[in-house]
């Protein structure tokens, strides 16, 4: 009845916790890679999982839709390599899809985001975080291919109660790389859609996101890690507009792989 979905790209760190984490769920699993350079592919397999073959991408987004339609569960549970189920939430959805209506065709799952696998962010915007991770196939229309895209699903949407474990930052080194990625795609997104840019914005965006995560959502609540990543989170937002500004006055922008 169930098939969990894992998207990964040179993961072989994160994979075999994540592939245990499914087997919670379900003995379907499946595994869209993105041509991994490391030993990703061959873990999996050893753990049981199918395996299949994406062409690569900056962002999972384009790879969404090619696992959920190789899945052969009526219901998909989407995951990434840094995510876990827990024993809780996988009750709980096969309580919930054993007695669930035909009007519902799909479910946000909250998300624990930990700093580092130790400290759950529950201030700071970082909670609930609901995302679409369980979904009916036969209701699915679209995943579309931008970054950060919403499911296009017939059907009313439920809601669950036991989380996601999101292991989202785990050093300084990979979330700066990770900005990189991710900002200068946002930028190009910006950059086509002819939004302004000058030199106050980059400080009218650093400060309104730390006020945003630190003040008014509270990120000072979560000690030094909430810090941390308020401030984190404000140089973020502003790495997005120094990248626009550098594409519509230095530079093109380059194409995205999509």
């Amino acid at each position: 009845m169930f098939t969990v979905v894992i998207n990964s790209y040179n993961n072989e760190s994160p994979i075999t916790e994540c592939i245990e984490s499914a087997y919670l769920l379900t003995d379907s699993i499946v595994v869209v890679d993105m041509e991994s350079t490391d030993q990703t592919v061959v873990i999996a397999k050893k753990l049981g999982a199918t395996v299949t073959s994406f062409p690569p991408s900056r962002y999972v987004e384009p790879a969404r839709m090619a696992g959920i339609t190789l899945a052969p569960g009526d219901w998909v549970c989407i995951l990434d390599t840094d995510e876990r189920i827990t024993q809780e939430l996988a009750s709980e959805i096969k309580k919930t899809v054993a007695t669930v209506d035909e009007l519902t065709t799909h479910f946000r799952i909250p998300r624990k985001n930990m700093f580092g696998k130790s400290t759950w962010l529950k201030h700071g915007g970082w909670w609930p975080d609901h995302q679409i991770r369980l979904i009916k196939k036969s209701a699915l229309i679209e995943w579309p291919a931008r970054i950060h895209s919403t499911p296009q699903i017939e059907g009313m949407s439920g809601q669950l109660e036991s989380p996601l474990i999101h292991y989202f930052h785990g050093d300084v080194e990979g979330m700066v790389r990770k900005t990189a990625v991710f900002e200068d795609i946002e930028s190009a997104l910006l950059y086509d859609a002819k939004r302004s840019v000058g030199i106050p914005t980059f400080f009218r965006k650093y400060t309104g996101e730390l006020v945003r995560r630190l003040i008014t959502q509270q990120g000072f609540r979560d000690g030094t890690y909430g810090w941390l990543e308020s401030i984190y989170q404000a140089f973020s937002k502003t790495i997005t507009w120094l990248y626009l500004y550098e594409k519509t006055y230095i530079s093109k922008p380059l194409k995205n792989n999509s």
